[in-house]
């Protein structure tokens, strides 16, 4: 068997997330290569011939490749496909975009969001929210999968030794073209690679009340989240949200904060190693995952709990 995983990158970097998706290539068995796409790509490739594990490094380099488009992504992989048995991608924004396509042009079924692996046809995934888990075979000739990294540890980034190889990118199918982008600009660490969470709800009541929250995240270097009714409410951003619909995070500490606990949010951040909650109804479900929970007001508890972390 050979796995070909789609690298994640952004800025000269590979994102955390191809490191989750290696470890569950890993566990499927056989040689795993690295597909690393986009445009001036070679420092990227050097980074990922170092994880450990990998045996090949394959390096792909087009103008259309430079910024992710699903099209031109899609095609390059369907070409390299007959090579592989597995084809993995992180279920990311961009994963999420470009592994149904691919499933769809090789006419085969599409694994969504597995966070085990059974065997090499048999992977577990979430369904109903998280609330059930569901155990899937595919007799595909090839496997196209994707991969929640909170299932998975990420592999070491160090020790590997994997040889690259530059491949031609296929032709451009012109169904799409990168006109512009907007991106949020901050010093806190990413949501979905971040160790600590502060996550903020409808109960904040305003969007201007969230720097009670960014308050704290700043002094324990944490990201910023929310749930979906305090995006929708239009309090934060969308690229804010924690859940179900917006991302799936799993640091040491989350800390959520006037959130009730929704299933949807619920299924987006129960797998932390610790859940703090802080609610002043104590009959809010979010306490039913909590392992410490505080029923306070929240407008008074987060500036007594900044002050005691001035202290430390």
């Amino acid at each position: 068997m050979t796995i070909l995983v789609i690298a994640e990158h952004e800025g000269g970097a590979l994102k955390s997330a191809t490191l989750n998706t290696v470890t569950a290539a890993a566990k499927i068995g056989g040689d795993i290569h690295v597909l690393v796409a986009g445009a001036g790509v070679a420092a990227i490739a050097a980074e990922a011939a170092k994880i450990a594990g990998i045996a090949k490094v394959l390096t792909a380099e087009a103008p259309a490749l430079e910024h992710h488009l699903a099209e031109p992504l899609a095609a390059l992989i369907v070409a390299l496909a007959p090579g592989y048995t597995h084809i993995l991608a992180p279920a990311t924004t961009t994963g999420k975009n470009v592994a149904p396509r691919v499933a769809a042009l090789l006419d085969v079924a599409q694994l969504s969001d597995i966070t085990a692996v059974v065997s090499a046809d048999t992977f577990v995934r979430p369904i109903y929210a998280g609330n059930a888990l569901a155990t899937v075979q595919s007799k595909d000739a090839i496997k196209i999968i994707t991969v929640r990294g909170t299932g998975f540890e990420a592999a070491a980034a160090s020790g590997g030794s994997a040889t690259v190889e530059a491949v031609a990118p296929a032709a451009d199918p012109g169904l799409s073209s990168f006109v512009g982008q907007q991106l949020s600009k901050s010093e806190r660490p990413e949501l979905t690679s971040a160790r600590i969470i502060v996550s903020g709800g409808r109960g904040m009541g305003s969007g201007e009340n969230f720097a009670l929250i960014e308050a704290v995240a700043d002094r324990l270097s944490a990201a910023v989240g929310a749930s979906r009714a305090a995006v929708d409410a239009g309090f934060v951003p969308n690229d804010f949200q924690v859940g179900q619909t917006g991302k799936i995070v799993a640091p040491d500490l989350y800390v959520a904060v006037g959130i009730s606990g929704a299933i949807q949010h619920l299924a987006g951040m129960k797998d932390s190693k610790v859940i703090v909650a802080i609610n002043k109804d104590e009959e809010a479900p979010i306490f039913q995952v909590a392992d410490y929970g505080l029923v306070a007001d929240l407008f008074k508890a987060l500036p007594e709990l900044a002050q005691e972390l001035d202290k430390k």
